[in-house]
């Protein structure tokens, strides 16, 4: 049996940019994108923290150690700049993987560094 386990999470990323003209998705600093593992167009869910909205996306990478975290298209109606956010990502995993599995976990501050991994 596979088994939906959080794979990667960015937590407390501010919002620098809401671009409702662009065709959708979250623009995420490519740096950051590597720190947990997560790729270009990965489906990620994000929940704001200043809104209590949650939606579903993909990711666009971002320049590299710009601290951009940009809501595009009609994702840009569920949060505004300054919006703290939580990124998160999950993967499929069977039994055996999970075993040795841990998922990958970065804190940001509120300029997009970050300040602790797990």
């Amino acid at each position: 049996m596979l088994r939906c386990i959080l794979r990667a999470k960015i937590h407390m990323a501010t919002v620098t940019e809401s671009n409702l003209a662009y065709e959708g998705s979250i623009t995420i600093d490519e740096g950051l994108l590597e720190q947990v593992g997560m790729l270009p167009y990965e489906q990620v869910m994000i929940s704001n923290l200043n809104n209590g909205e949650r939606l579903d996306t993909y990711v666009i990478p971002g320049s590299r150690n710009s601290g951009e975290i940009c809501l595009n298209g009609p994702t840009a109606r569920k949060g505004i700049v300054g919006d703290r956010i939580i990124i998160f990502s999950y993967g499929y995993f069977d039994e055996n993987e999970l075993k040795k599995f841990k998922p990958k976990i970065i804190f940001l501050n509120s300029k997009n560094k970050i300040i602790r991994k797990k």
